[in-house]
């Protein structure tokens, strides 16, 4: 079957912005390009840290500021086009996570968590998609995650907010395929980060994020529409969202729900 997105021949040339790279599978995804020969602006708050995920490479263009100043969207997007003289490629990996049960949950935690993972996207659509529309040209890549499949416990704010990601990718993808542009959706499982490094229960197929990184290369590559791994874990979160809620509840409850 034909790949939903026009296939990525090869990364030389190929100009990405990876926000959310400071650490993990942004971190990881950001040296897997550097090294296939794209042209990757990295960003995220912290300077120290990009600056030691680029490691000097002379296709790296350490970019800091913080996804949830508005104003600031603007001016780094242009201060990266002023160097690589455009985006091809966004890559949406920033996000904030807590593990937590929905009593749990507070209202300030929650509205950092939702204005990290789907407001800050929002923003950067807002930015790249004129020029990009403009030209006929370009690519949106979202990380959500298996948490958006279904409701799982521990995850009351963060599992919703990747939800939310998978529906806005879906969306996107009717919107701007017809007009030139491919978009990705990327659902990993348990991935070692800081993030996950969090939870005090067993991730079955916790994979490094090199092994991340490398899967959503290969996917992108592709032209992969949904890009989600590892498949023997993702597949059974999949095979669970469509049981009936009778069925579907019963597993969660017995299986995951902590007693």
């Amino acid at each position: 079957m034909r790949a939903l997105n026009r296939p990525i021949a090869a990364w030389a040339g190929q100009r990405v912005w990876l926000v959310g790279a400071s650490s993990g599978i942004g971190a990881a995804l950001a040296v897997e390009l550097l090294q296939a020969g794209a042209r990757v602006a990295l960003s995220a708050r912290r300077a120290d840290l990009l600056q030691a995920v680029a490691a000097g490479h002379a296709q790296a263009i350490v970019a800091p500021f913080d996804i949830l100043d508005h104003d600031a969207w603007s001016a780094r997007y242009h201060d990266i086009c002023a160097q690589a003289g455009g985006v091809d490629l966004i890559v949406f990996c920033a996000a904030a996570y807590h593990p937590e049960r929905s009593w749990d949950v507070s209202a300030a935690g929650a509205a950092h968590t939702l204005a990290v993972n789907l407001g800050s996207v929002y923003t950067g659509l807002a930015t790249v998609l004129p020029d990009m529309l403009a030209r006929g040209s370009g690519g949106v890549a979202i990380v959500a995650s298996v948490a958006g499949y279904v409701g799982l416990p521990n995850a009351s704010v963060y599992g919703p907010s990747k939800a939310a990601l998978i529906n806005l990718a879906e969306l996107l993808y009717t919107d701007l395929r017809p007009r030139g542009l491919n978009v990705y959706l990327i659902n990993p499982g348990f991935v070692q980060t800081p993030l996950t490094a969090q939870n005090a229960f067993p991730m079955p197929a916790l994979q490094t994020p090199q092994a991340a990184a490398k899967a959503i290369c290969r996917g992108l590559t592709a032209g992969e529409f949904e890009i989600h791994f590892p498949k023997r874990f993702t597949r059974l979160v999949k095979l669970l969202r469509w049981l009936p809620y009778r069925w579907r509840f019963a597993v969660i409850t017995h299986f995951l729900v902590p007693q």
